[in-house]
């Protein structure tokens, strides 16, 4: 490279990297595949549209990238083309949950999402996100004893409130999500049901977490967490009477964005490829394991888990303790300054501000893709425990 500043830039994260545990539950780590696609000539064409309906000419074999990857994405998640479309044009995981509500719910009408210090998004109607300012939202949370979704709870918001769309899946919350419930409070309430799956699509393909698409309307993800691909996202929708689709595909062009970015379509075709692997599976079992052992182990070590425990590649736990031990941000400054890489994390019912919250999160994904096992968490975990508690 011959711009020598971004070269030793490039250089520098690269060493940073290698030299540190990473447990940012939301990051990981490509192949050399998926980063030579991200780095080909793909990213000099640019073409508004879809394959076979572009307002660009020299499309032919872009066109066959952009269906290879659709293509892939339905059969990694063992679905029908003639009952689900999928776009793989969104940029990130943002901007598609905000073509799905572009798409569905005419604006100021009602999205129902998780509150964020309970697990949720910023995109599934937060205050502070155009999601919470273009719609009317109205935003569930987890049971104060168990810490757990709370159904019933759920139904009767969703029933009393009436959204257009209820929003299933989230940012932090670590347990085993039940679909079919979630079906069943859409159905009572007269609204879509839209899962987004960002954190755990890897986990579904690698058949370690419940696929929501029996259930769903309509799906999102980004590509980029334990799905292991680039900073990307898809939506799947249904094919029926409703034309969800059609809907969707014009929110993102011309609704949203303009020509699409090929080399990032590709790279997401060779990691749904990759994910399609026994290798991927063997990986994706790892990484759940891999979080249920950091989990127990900073348990047995006196730290509070937030739910009492984790089904997936993620926990939060309170490091504030009632002012027994540091808030959020002093807990994440003292793991980086020692090499191990979180972010600060609100928790229900958090008494202290999202700038420095109670908890911090941490994933397993990353650290899995780098080969480590259980007997590596249960070190990991006793790191972090003497760093924590180091005056």
């Amino acid at each position: 490279m011959k711009d020598t500043a971004i070269k030793k830039l490039i250089d520098a994260e690269k060493k940073r990297q290698k030299s540190v545990i990473n447990l940012i539950a939301s990051e990981n780590y490509v192949s050399k595949d998926v980063l030579e696609a991200l780095g080909s000539e793909l990213t000099n064409k640019y073409g508004e549209g879809y394959p076979g309906k572009r307002y660009y000419r020299g499309m032919a074999v872009v066109d066959q990238v952009e269906i290879l990857a659709q293509k892939r994405a339905l059969k990694l998640f063992g679905l029908d083309e003639n009952k689900w479309s999928v776009n793989v044009q969104p940029l990130s995981g943002s901007p598609a949950n905000l073509a799905v509500y572009s798409a569905l719910v005419p604006p100021g009408e009602k999205i129902m999402g998780m509150a964020l210090a309970h697990g949720g998004h910023l995109t599934h109607g937060q205050k502070v996100s155009m999601t919470g300012k273009f719609w009317n939202s109205v935003l569930y949370g987890l049971n104060k004893e168990t810490e757990l979704l709370d159904y019933e709870e759920v139904k009767k918001m969703a029933v009393a409130e009436k959204p257009n769309i209820i929003i299933a899946g989230f940012t932090a919350y670590a347990h085993i999500v039940d679909w079919k419930k979630f079906r069943e409070i859409a159905d009572a309430s007269g609204a879509l049901l839209m899962v987004d799956m960002s954190h755990f699509a890897g986990l579904v393909a690698g058949k370690q977490y419940p696929s929501p698409f029996e259930y769903a309307d309509v799906v999102t993800t980004t590509t980029h967490k334990t799905l292991r691909g680039p900073r990307s996202a898809i939506i799947f929708s249904r094919r029926d009477e409703r034309e969800l689709f059609k809907k969707i595909d014009k929110a993102i062009i011309p609704g949203l964005q303009g020509g699409p970015h090929f080399n990032q379509i590709a790279a997401v075709a060779v990691a749904l490829k990759e994910a399609a692997t026994p290798a991927f599976k063997k990986y994706a079992k790892q990484v759940v394991r891999n979080a249920k052992v950091l989990s127990d182990e900073l348990a047995r070590l006196g730290w509070r888990i937030i739910e009492g425990g984790t089904e997936s590649h993620l926990l939060r736990f309170d490091v504030w303790m009632n002012g027994k031990g540091p808030g959020g941000r002093e807990a994440a400054d003292k793991l980086e300054k020692e090499g191990i890489i979180v972010n600060e994390n609100t928790i229900p019912f958090d008494t202290r501000p999202p700038i420095d919250p109670s908890g911090i999160r941490i994933g397993t994904a990353a650290e899995t893709t780098r080969g480590k096992k259980e007997k590596d968490m249960k070190k990991i975990a006793e790191r972090i425990d003497r760093i924590l508690r180091k005056k």
